[in-house]
């Protein structure tokens, strides 16, 4: 009776224990030589493929900053590319999950270590216009964000998150101060000022912002959370 009684216990003791954190099973690291006007990071189902990226791209995809927040490092930070692409022993599907993931390859085959700091700088702080919000809110779900060249498709995300993501095409960092809480369906189409054409119609980011979603961007100094790069090095191709 009494070994019954402790093997239930031992069972109930492994049932309560929360399961193992995803680790990656294989990562492989390659230079590439691109159009570097290409580019993009891919995650889902335990994989991180990471194409013809710069490092600057890796670190803001794995910590979810800007350009502008990413202080420090070597002169090959922008300009080297590379081909990344790993697997996790579980498919994992949670972007945050994989983002913790894509640090720990950043660490283990870039040695990269880094620091967050405050400091004061132009940005853009995100705020509702005069008329009001223009949103579709959500009562949650699965996040997703499709964005790139003047377009953010986002599902599910909070106002901070879309600054995040707003932030990653942006020549300074944005800053949310919508004061709106919950989650949306956030859809926003631009012509960015590089592919602007004679004549062309398209609107400014300020413009569609307002025009689209009832928000508005105002440049203002203050204080930001920046990263510090403290060392990076080249990895060995494998």
């Amino acid at each position: 009776m009494r070994t019954f009684v402790l093997w239930l216990f031992c069972v109930a003791v492994a049932l309560c224990q929360p399961p193992p954190a995803p680790r990656i099973e294989v990562a492989s690291v390659k230079l590439s030589h691109k159009d570097p006007s290409h580019w993009g990071i891919t995650t889902g189902h335990g994989r991180i493929l990471a194409d013809n990226v710069t490092m600057k791209h890796c670190i803001m995809s794995a910590w979810s900053v800007g350009p502008n927040e990413i202080v420090g490092g070597p002169e090959w930070l922008d300009t080297e590319r590379f081909e990344i692409e790993a697997r996790a022993d579980q498919p994992v599907n949670d972007d945050a999950v994989l983002q913790v993931l894509l640090q720990g390859i950043l660490a283990d085959r870039f040695r990269l270590s880094l620091h967050h700091d405050t400091r004061p700088m132009e940005a853009y702080v995100l705020e509702v216009a005069k008329n009001g919000p223009k949103l579709e809110k959500t009562t949650g779900g699965e996040s997703a964000d499709t964005a790139g060249n003047g377009r953010i498709d986002s599902k599910n995300a909070s106002m901070k998150h879309f600054a995040e993501v707003l932030s990653r095409q942006m020549d300074l960092p944005v800053v949310n101060r919508t004061g709106l809480d919950g989650v949306f369906n956030l859809k926003l189409q631009w012509t960015p000022e590089y592919a602007r054409q004679p004549n062309d119609s398209g609107p400014s980011v300020y413009t569609a912002i307002q025009e689209q979603l009832g928000l508005r961007l105002r440049a203002e100094k203050t204080p930001i959370d920046v990263l510090v790069i403290d060392h990076l090095e080249k990895p060995t191709e494998n």
